[in-house]
């Protein structure tokens, strides 16, 4: 099929330095040991976050439910050591909002919770497509891509609509990150095992794993491990920002097109990051839930690496594991420089969404003043959904909310094209998260309005 991308917009970043990657992409995965106390945050996926089910002074397993979800798009949450529960606490997220942790006082043992067990290959070509479901609802899988979003939920078909091909995300089109690409030249059979339990639980024959051109070592070894696999195949994708967004994967891999406001599943697609299919085969093949993932930390650190991390380990602690900072640090951000999130502290916990924490120093980037916007168009051409980024700011910034929703302000994926190509440094982005953020706050008026109009 040659190399395949999507058909609008899209950037370049740090392309003459190899978007960044070489800095850690030849580092093999190297398992960091837990710190003595890991703080588990309850809230690690989109949605309600879960109500902790253990209590100060309980002791606890590798693998045991510490917290259980809210309701159905929700995920369990489950301690990655064992030990001792010292607190229930609230403490700062990665998302910069407080909440509820439970602390946990690491023994060194990693005693296994007793109900944690492996199964045989003849036992799962056993298990039916709702078992699978199941078994990954109880593991708290939830994307490991950063949405977060419960991957049984995802699986889960709604009466009405048909599903006939599932997407690998093997893109990581990130710049810096390359913890997904590790995943697929070390452990490729635990990605492609994944996604033929993710194609069992869907019940189609179709998949495709997309890699983007730049990690053909990692597409070597993909398509070794498919050898034997009947229905799945891997296609190459031009590198290109943002390749790995659901919407223009699904263009790129299949040529259809999701609608605005819609989601894979509305043009038959499901779609799920390579780290999430490696997390089902462990919850199935292993019995193991969601307790640890692959972080990539580089950037302005002195070693910069590929760490398989315990959830609840703090940035600090990986920071430190990587030789500590390199230079003098001016951001340190959760995920890539594109979509990631500035932290306020690296006392902050990694958690199931956590795919790279980056560094970025005096050496790196030097902050530059917002100038007035020229008109120059350039962020409307990249916008990979096709929208005036630079009328949407203008709007958010008079406060005219309801006329940026009329421009489609909510169809905007915040992926920082429009921001990074903006000659006079516009805060483009922010700006339109500012406005979405406000459009959500009038719908749910409207509604509630909505409501009482009805009661009466």
């Amino acid at each position: 099929m040659g190399i395949l991308t999507f058909k609008k917009g899209g950037v370049k970043p740090l392309h003459k330095q190899h978007e960044g990657k070489p800095l850690a992409s030849g580092k093999m995965i190297q398992e960091l040991e837990a710190p003595k106390l890991v703080a588990i945050p309850m809230a690690q996926n989109i949605g309600m976050p879960a109500h902790p089910c253990v209590k100060v002074g309980d002791t606890v397993c590798v693998g045991q439910p510490i917290g259980q979800p809210a309701g159905f798009v929700g995920a369990p949450v489950h301690a990655s050591v064992s030990g001792k529960v010292k607190a229930i606490q609230e403490k700062l997220h990665v998302t910069g909002a407080p909440t509820m942790h439970v602390v946990i006082e690491n023994d060194g043992a990693y005693t296994l919770y007793d109900e944690i067990k492996p199964r045989t290959k003849d036992e799962v070509m056993a298990l039916s497509s709702q078992e699978i479901i199941e078994i990954i609802q109880a593991a708290g899988i939830v994307g490991a891509g950063g949405a977060t979003f419960p991957t049984h939920v995802k699986l889960s078909i709604p009466q009405g609509k048909t599903v006939d091909m599932l997407l690998i995300n093997g893109a990581e089109c990130e710049p810096y990150l390359t913890a997904d690409e590790r995943m697929m030249v070390e452990h490729p059979d635990q990605v492609v095992l994944g996604a033929e339990l993710a194609m069992n639980a869907l019940g189609i024959q179709k998949t495709i794993i997309g890699i983007e051109q730049n990690k053909m070592d990692a597409v070597q070894t993909i398509k070794d491990a498919c050898k034997n696999c009947r229905g799945i195949s891997v296609e190459v994708m031009r590198t290109r920002y943002p390749q790995g967004s659901e919407k223009q994967l699904v263009q790129s891999l299949t040529g259809r097109e999701v609608p605005d406001g819609g989601l894979p599943m509305d043009c038959q697609c499901v779609v799920l990051n390579v780290g999430t299919a490696a997390a089902i085969y462990r919850a199935v093949y292993e019995g193991m839930p969601m307790v640890q993932r692959v972080i990539t930390i580089t950037g302005g650190v002195k070693n910069p690496q590929n760490l398989m991390v315990r959830i609840g380990t703090t940035f600090e602690d990986c920071i430190q594991a990587c030789g500590g900072f390199e230079g003098k640090p001016v951001k340190v951000i959760s995920g890539g420089p594109m979509m990631g999130v500035a932290q306020t502290s690296t006392e902050v916990s990694c958690v199931k969404g956590t795919s790279g924490i980056l560094v970025i120093n005096e050496d790196m980037a030097k902050p530059l003043p917002e100038m007035p916007c020229i008109h120059c168009g350039k962020c409307v051409a990249v916008c990979p959904i096709g929208l005036m980024p630079f009328q949407l700011d203008q709007l958010s910034r008079k406060k005219d909310f309801e006329r940026a929703e009329d421009e489609h302000a909510m169809s905007c994926m915040e992926c920082g094209c429009c921001t990074y190509i903006c000659p006079s440094k516009r805060y483009l982005v922010q700006s339109i998260r500012l406005a979405k953020a406000e459009i959500g706050r009038l719908r749910r008026e409207r509604a509630a309005a909505a409501r009482k109009e009805e009661e009466k």
